[in-house]
């Protein structure tokens, strides 16, 4: 029997590569201090890797304001650093997969600086998009297009001689102009940076923000209710041929390379349609991370994402959290534990008690379920959203373009507790120059790797126990639900395993006969305890 792919069930490690460790004390993490903890990777059973942006960039929306996608970042390293972790990585059995942002550039991108000082109408300009500005003197903005991150999408540029000039398009900040994808050099560019990066090794790219690369020319304003691919600037049918032609870059390598899309699409069918044989291999499952703890919404998502993907042959996608999202131990301690950027505020209580339960047996749920696994660094660890970032700290576009309503999305980014050996939990060797980046919680240490790895119940434990359970007793996609109650969610995965999950608030009886493989935390003399998930032989 042939092994299938390994993307199809692999376990994903999520690297934000300036929070993870600093090798050399000036308080940013970097590629050194990745590879000094490859070892950690290995062992906690992670396949490949997954880094979020180290390329050189002015860091205005962390990293994804890139510059230069043949080098990296000068804080986090240089690009014979980055060579030889994916190659150390690989020999350790952890692929590497890097981040592509085909929507935009950073304004200190050599292709924008070129199209301000070459004018209006220039060949350099029709690689974004430059617009005269409506009224009649061209004051107005071309639309009233809203950014992801609050506030306008276009910005007024000046002309040399101190008069207003044309405007420019950036669906983020005004530090990411985004790209015109009808330009061929715009096309042809990012295929050879796809070339690059798997030449230099590396096994996947994750495509970000993958249905807003496209605009329609004609500029509409976006309708109340878009019908399907009648969006303005998302899920537009030409991307389609544009990530066709990243699929045959990377179907043109021996061994398999894979495109990973962040989608986030509420059309099922639309969605799917990404998962075509010739597109990407798999997508992210943003609904799942979204849904409140409740069996129902959790069901329903589940069971949307398998039916979904079915057609298409492609695995599912299951992560809790990431670089963006408030983590699951303060989402699951909240009254309202799903997620949504709009309603994020700040004073909001969390039970980091009954969160940190409900995590632990989230984490078991997600990893029982067919497909692929993502992990955010940190959530191993158990690790809570850190809220009280002073403002003065704070470093995120979404907070300040938000007027300061929203917290934004430092407080998952906060740097990781490695140990207790120093005031920064390890995070930055003992010899440290500057403080991390950002500030980390006075118990951070108590929280680190070092401490839990003593602590046989630690949330660092559950997540190895896991990985390695799920590796020797989920080797196939089989998946099917077991009649159970409306709080409890109980499927099997094989001739003989079997996950429960009780979100209800009594404890429920397990199966007769069955053997306990891990729990999420303590069983009760025969019944699973609330919040509290169990995989079982049976």
């Amino acid at each position: 029997m042939t092994n299938p792919p390994w993307w199809r069930n692999a376990v994903i490690y999520q690297v934000y590569v300036r929070s993870f460790a600093d090798s050399d004390g000036d308080g940013v993490g970097d590629l050194e201090g990745v590879r000094a903890r490859l070892g950690y990777l290995a062992d906690l059973g992670a396949d490949a890797i997954w880094f979020t942006p180290w390329y050189p960039s002015p860091m205005a929306d962390g990293g994804y304001d890139v510059a230069d996608y043949r080098s990296i970042e000068p804080a986090f390293g240089t690009l014979e650093q980055a060579e030889r972790l994916i190659a150390e990585a690989s020999a350790l059995g952890l692929r590497t997969i890097v981040d592509v942002v085909p929507n935009h550039v950073s304004s200190a991108h050599p292709w924008f600086v070129e199209a301000l000082a070459a004018g209006p109408g220039s060949p350099a300009r029709q690689k974004f998009w430059f617009h005269s500005g409506k009224g009649p003197d061209g004051g107005q903005m071309p639309t009233r297009w809203v950014s992801s991150f609050s506030g306008d999408t276009w910005t007024r540029t000046m002309n040399p001689d101190g008069r207003p000039g044309e405007w420019y398009l950036h669906l983020f900040t005004p530090q990411q102009p985004d790209l015109n994808w009808s330009n061929p050099q715009v096309k042809a560019e990012h295929e050879e940076i796809l070339r690059f990066w798997f030449d230099r090794g590396v096994a996947g790219v994750r495509i970000d923000s993958a249905a807003m690369p496209v605009k329609d020319p004609a500029l509409p304003e976006v309708p109340a209710q878009p019908e399907p691919g009648a969006h303005p600037f998302i899920d537009r049918d030409e991307l389609h041929d544009i990530y066709r032609a990243w699929r045959a870059v990377a179907d043109s390598y021996p061994d398999e390379r894979i495109l990973v899309g962040e989608l986030w699409l509420e059309d099922v069918e639309r969605f799917a349609r990404y998962l075509r044989p010739d597109e990407m291999h798999t997508a992210f499952n943003f609904d799942f991370m979204a849904r409140p703890w409740e069996a129902k919404e959790l069901r329903a998502s589940i069971e949307a994402t398998l039916a979904a993907h079915a057609p298409t042959g492609a695995p599912a996608t299951w992560v809790l959290s990431n670089h963006d999202v408030t983590r699951p131990v303060t989402r699951y301690g909240r009254a309202d534990s799903s997620f949504s950027f709009a309603a994020k505020r700040f004073g909001v209580p969390s039970d980091l008690e009954r969160g940190t339960r409900r995590a632990r047996a989230a984490a078991l749920l997600v990893a029982a379920l067919p497909g692929s696994l993502y992990i955010y660094q940190g959530d191993e660890l158990g690790l809570p959203e850190v809220e009280d970032i002073p403002a003065e700290r704070r470093q995120d576009p979404m907070h300040y373009r938000s007027g300061g309503r929203d917290p934004g999305r430092d407080g998952c980014r906060v740097p990781l507790p490695w140990s207790a050996s120093n005031p920064t939990a390890g995070f930055s060797p003992d010899a440290a120059i500057a403080e991390p980046w950002l500030p980390q919680p006075a118990d951070w240490a108590a929280r680190s790797v070092e401490q839990q790895e003593n602590e046989p119940d630690s949330m660092l434990a559950l997540y190895r126990a896991a990985l390695r359970t799920r590796r020797t007793e989920l080797p196939t996609d089989d998946f099917s639900w077991l009649t159970s109650s409306a709080d409890v969610l109980a499927f099997r995965r094989s001739a003989n395993f079997v996950c429960m999950v009780n979100l209800g608030t009594e404890p429920v009886p397990l199966p007769e006969p069955a053997e306990l493989l891990l729990a999420s935390g303590p069983l009760a003399e025969g019944f699973l305890p609330p919040d509290t998930a169990a995989w079982l032989r049976h």
